[in-house]
């Protein structure tokens, strides 16, 4: 970049979910650059602390966040941040937020419960987001109705099902974000 080319407008994405749902997989599967991952492994004092009910073979967990970065053109550059999971760290979803577009909120149906507070936070924020349900090796035995219900979601936000170990199913979930915000009244302001 010279110094007359303008420097890319920056969107920032926030990837938001339970213990254990997918988020940094989910920046691994679309990031064109080595993602930035902040996973530690499981000790002896997360016992009692993290649930790890349907996530039992699980030994890592993110700390802090994880960072991603698309290029969709030189005029633009999508920044994706996924927050740590655990209760713990929420605190941190504060700073992670500022500044975000929009969100995505990844949900495990084994868990459901576990995609609560994920949404409380954008809605309670009026951040637009999509959901996606991340089904482990292909295990969903729920229909998108009954996941939709479950989760008392408005019916306008999106709702997708797939792996997002998948890239493809990934940036459909990234896609569907777009053209949710796309589809918003613009802000008055």
């Amino acid at each position: 970049m010279t110094s007359s080319q303008a420097a890319p407008a920056a969107v920032k994405i926030l990837i938001a979910g339970g213990f254990g749902v997918g988020k940094t997989t989910m920046v691994g599967a679309v990031s064109e650059v080595t993602p930035l991952s902040t996973e530690e492994y499981l000790t002896q004092a997360s016992v009692g602390v993290d649930d790890l009910a349907g996530v039992d073979q699980k030994d890592t967990t993110t700390v802090a966040l994880d960072f991603g970065r698309i290029t969709v053109s030189d005029e633009l550059v999508v920044y994706l941040f996924g927050t740590p999971g655990q209760e713990r760290f929420w605190f941190m979803w504060n700073d992670l937020v500022n500044g975000a577009l929009g969100g995505v909120v990844i949900a495990d149906t084994r868990r459901l419960d576990t995609s609560f507070a994920s949404i409380d936070f954008y809605e309670s924020r009026n951040i637009p987001f999509v959901v996606a349900i991340n089904c482990f090796h292909g295990h969903n035995t729920r229909t998108p109705d009954e996941i939709r219900a479950a989760l008392d979601l408005d019916p306008q936000v999106p709702l997708m099902i797939g792996d997002v170990r998948e890239r493809p199913f990934s940036r459909d979930v990234l896609l569907a974000l777009v053209d949710h915000l796309m589809g918003l009244p613009a802000a008055v302001g």
